[in-house]
């Protein structure tokens, strides 16, 4: 439940008029709660008396904005969208523990459907290797359940079934330092989640896949899911991790945009 502190509160509106659940009212002077709000946090934000708070949430990571570091020039963010590029040459080096913790953080601050927060993020890096394994060792299985639902994979996954079984190339997880799936009920949020992972790992100097084929290996590999521990959540992106063993020198072309302006 969200708490408002009286003592503090001006009753300037601010979280009234911000307030997008239309869940509170000025009480003698004062905000109170109308009804039931989803949570948002938008009146923790823009309150100027900091009078509000969601105890249930970790209201210790709140902080004050500031311009200087709160910031990115329009150029810079674009220049960043632009220049990252899909790894799958990735360098023999570990990925830091805190340089994933940043990333997950990039994921857990994402804007989510009625802020349902909903996203389960599975980390494999040191079982990386069992979890090869078992997705190999199972793929005839994965092939079958794929194949009697005609799943749009099947050819691709099948191909590269072959090649791992001829000569060992992994060409689903590569040489990937870490594999990150993000479940989600509603698959939306988990790709927003991934977008702004994706950015941060960029930021931080690693590099990211989005690997839609394992995502579709573990939609028909109930085996797989459940070694992940995901339970009855679907598994909508899978990313690998790790340091690109590549370097650009410049940007990647694209066709105009398809844009309607009305």
């Amino acid at each position: 439940m969200v708490e408002i502190l009286k003592e503090k509160c001006t009753g300037c509106g601010a979280c009234i008029k911000d307030c997008p659940a239309g869940a509170i009212k000025l009480e003698d002077g004062r905000a109170a709660w109308l009804r039931k709000c989803i949570q948002c946090g938008h009146c923790v934000a823009v309150c100027p008396q900091n009078a509000v708070s969601i105890p249930s949430y970790e209201m210790e990571d709140v902080e004050e904005y500031d311009s200087e570091s709160f910031r990115i020039e329009p150029e810079n963010f674009l220049h960043a969208v632009k220049f990252r590029r899909s790894i799958r040459n990735f360098k023999d080096r570990h990925l830091e523990k805190e340089v994933i913790g940043g990333i997950l953080q990039a994921g857990r601050y994402t804007a989510t459907a009625k802020n349902m927060q909903d996203c389960t993020f599975v980390v494999v890096q040191e079982r990386l290797e069992e979890f090869r394994k078992l997705m190999w060792d199972t793929m005839p299985s994965i092939l079958e359940e794929m194949e009697k639902v005609n799943h749009p994979y099947l050819r691709s996954i099948q191909f590269l079934y072959r090649k791992w079984e001829k000569s060992g190339e992994d060409s689903l997880l590569f040489n990937a330092d870490a594999l990150l799936v993000t479940a989600s009920e509603e698959p939306l949020d988990a790709g927003l989640a991934a977008a702004n992972m994706e950015m941060m790992a960029a930021a931080s100097g690693a590099g990211v896949l989005y690997s839609g084929f394992t995502a579709g290996v573990l939609s028909a590999a109930p085996t797989l899911r459940e070694w992940l521990g995901l339970g009855e959540k679907k598994p909508v992106c899978c990313m690998l991790l790790g340091y690109p063993a590549v370097t650009y020198r410049r940007t990647a072309p694209r066709r105009k945009a398809d844009i309607i302006w009305r």
